[in-house]
């Protein structure tokens, strides 16, 4: 049986986007964050971070769904980010998202702000 998750076929779950504001790369991913396509998302953010970005703002305003695994990809990039002097600004997080981040008390290590804007004005 096909569902949709093995191979290429992830790939259609999850959209990464990256492009750069003042000092901040803004990396949005859209879709669904999970074990099948976690590395979709590591990659780039780990990219910013060798180009030297040290301020990573995710938009998660357009991320419907995020596993345990996505959850570690995140946290991953924000250990890095520190050890470079920087941080990971998570923004917009819809609620089904948000709740992930509230339960496993993850909203406490990240700076998390209410809107793409907020984030960048910070």
């Amino acid at each position: 049986m096909d569902r949709g998750t093995v191979g290429s076929a992830n790939r259609g779950r999850l959209r990464v986007d990256v492009h750069s504001q003042g000092r901040s790369a803004i990396v949005t991913p859209a879709g669904e964050l999970d074990h099948h396509t976690a590395e979709l998302l590591r990659e780039p953010l780990d990219a910013c971070l060798e180009a030297g970005s040290t301020r990573l703002v995710v938009d998660c305003s357009r991320l419907e769904f995020c596993d345990s695994t996505g959850l570690n990809v995140l946290l991953g990039a924000r250990l890095k980010a520190e050890a470079a002097g920087g941080a990971v600004h998570l923004a917009g997080m819809l609620p089904v998202v948000a709740r992930v981040f509230e339960i496993t008390g993850a909203e406490s290590v990240f700076t998390v702000h209410e809107s793409l804007d907020a984030a960048l004005a910070e």
